[in-house]
């Protein structure tokens, strides 16, 4: 994993219905091994600024709203705070401050702080770079687009500390 190179997308939608057939699409897929992705999920961002996330899909196609591994790389690069959330557990604080912290060293923060406006939804999405097309062309309808690169290394990273952060959350 750590030579792949990773884009993660976020693509507004102001029709949420919108928002929720190309995200299937995207999962279909994942299901049919035409596009791997780390996570993806199907968030809603209500009119006082709220983000809430309504769906995920894992890599392998899996639809719900349990936060795997690679989901909770996708939410928790999109919003730290939102992946605090999702997660109870003593390590969270620890978790949130490596997503937050890798969203300001690798820019992500700039590119995805206003990617959703209010009253809106979106897909956030972690996928190998090498199917940008394929993402796009799914993602067909979607009224802005935001693209951040990430390096397999700190994909793989901040997926451990979420990893970290679930087990030490007891079982």
């Amino acid at each position: 994993m750590s030579d792949t190179e990773f884009d993660v997308v976020i693509a507004a939608y102001l029709i949420p219905d919108l928002a929720q057939t190309e995200f299937d699409d995207l999962v279909k897929l994942v299901e049919d091994k035409q596009l791997e992705v780390e996570g993806v999920a199907l968030v809603t961002e209500d009119a006082d600024g709220n983000v809430t996330v309504k769906e995920t899909g894992d890599h392998l196609g899996r639809k719900g709203l349990k936060i795997g591994g690679g989901v909770g790389l996708v939410v928790g690069l999109f919003s730290p705070p939102l992946l605090a959330s999702m997660i109870v557990g003593g390590a969270v604080g620890d978790v949130v401050g490596k997503f937050a912290k890798h969203r300001v060293e690798s820019g992500l923060g700039e590119k995805m702080g206003a990617a959703l406006p209010p009253g809106s939804a979106g897909i956030v999405a972690i996928y190998d770079r090498g199917k940008a097309g394929i993402v796009a062309a799914t993602l067909a309808n979607a009224v802005k687009k935001s693209v951040a690169q990430i390096d397999g290394g700190g994909a793989k990273q901040l997926k451990a500390a979420l990893a970290e952060a679930q087990a030490g959350m007891g079982g």
